[in-house]
């Protein structure tokens, strides 16, 4: 891909969430699948699940604040900090219904079922970053 493709690209927030996105769901994926094949015998899906959740927002609350959303300064951060976990908060209330009922209802593996969990967590933190976690009024100046 040349600079100017690139460039394009990255110029939309679009664009940008969608590459901070899918290093974050790579991420917070991975670390679900390590601690279910390694301790999840001992911790179950849900302690996967929570493990891994809380080790991914904080990597994803630095890229999404600089990189997607271009937040400078620090006025704001722990107010971004504390939206933008609530936005997790509603993703990680849906995952913990939705991951037992793939799980236990319709017999999916818990590899397998959050996997399809992650990608409605997706589109939720998408809409609640860019309207809320960041949002900024036109006469904020952070």
């Amino acid at each position: 891909m040349n600079s100017r493709v690139a460039s394009a690209l990255l110029g939309s927030e679009k664009a940008r969430f969608l590459v901070v996105g899918g290093i974050n769901t790579v991420v917070a994926y991975g670390l679900f699948v390590l601690f279910q094949l390694t301790v999840g015998d001992r911790i179950g899906y849900f302690g996967s699940l929570y493990l891994s959740y809380a080790l991914a927002i904080l990597l994803a609350f630095v890229l999404h604040r600089r990189f997607t959303f271009q937040v400078r300064g620090q006025r704001m951060i722990v107010v971004d900090f504390l939206r933008f976990i609530s936005v997790y908060a509603v993703t990680i209330v849906i995952n913990t219904v939705a991951l037992p009922l793939l799980v236990e209802v319709v017999g999916l593996h818990p590899v397998v079922a959050q996997a399809l969990c992650v990608i409605v967590a997706m589109v939720i933190s998408f809409v609640g970053h860019k309207w809320f976690s960041f949002r900024r009024s036109a006469t904020t100046v952070d």
